[in-house]
């Protein structure tokens, strides 16, 4: 069965690759961000993006790998690995998103902090933003391996 976005084919290598390169974007600029170690939401954010990355970048050469050497990837063992894989980093990445999101409403609405040039509020939400790229590509391999899985 071929999927959009399944392991194994160019449209999934693309999806790992984007997870990859907006969740490392994401740790670039909090890491960026002068002072972003005081709130507990933002190193969760670089831990779960940090995972993120290891996680789409592993199945991005396992796709590519697979593309090589004409291997299909839809064997029930695997295609389970990648669905509890997808579903707990996309829970992880979820949560760090949202939960860094909630900070930096609170920073920038409800006390004022952003108005301080020592605090970088645009790289907290340009870090944000990211990550919530990186979640809904993530949410798209997660449905697909979740369907595969009810084909195999």
């Amino acid at each position: 069965m071929a999927l959009f976005g399944s392991p194994g084919k160019l449209s999934g290598l693309l999806l790992r690759t984007g997870q990859c390169f907006s969740a490392a974007a994401s740790i670039g600029f909090m890491v960026s961000a002068h002072g972003f170690f005081n709130s507990t939401a933002f190193c969760y954010l670089i831990a779960s993006m940090g995972i993120q990355v290891l996680w789409s970048f592993g199945l991005a050469c396992l796709d590519f790998h697979a593309l090589r050497s004409k291997t299909n990837l839809h064997n029930p063992v695997l295609v389970s690995l990648f669905v509890v894989g997808d579903w707990v980093t996309a829970i992880l990445s979820l949560a760090a998103a949202c939960s860094s999101a909630g900070v930096t409403v609170l920073y920038s609405r409800d006390l004022g902090y952003c108005k301080s040039p020592q605090i970088p509020c645009s790289h907290f939400k340009a870090s944000i933003l990211f990550a919530f790229i990186s979640w809904f590509l993530l949410a798209i391999s997660s449905h697909v391996t979740f369907w595969l899985l009810a084909a195999v």
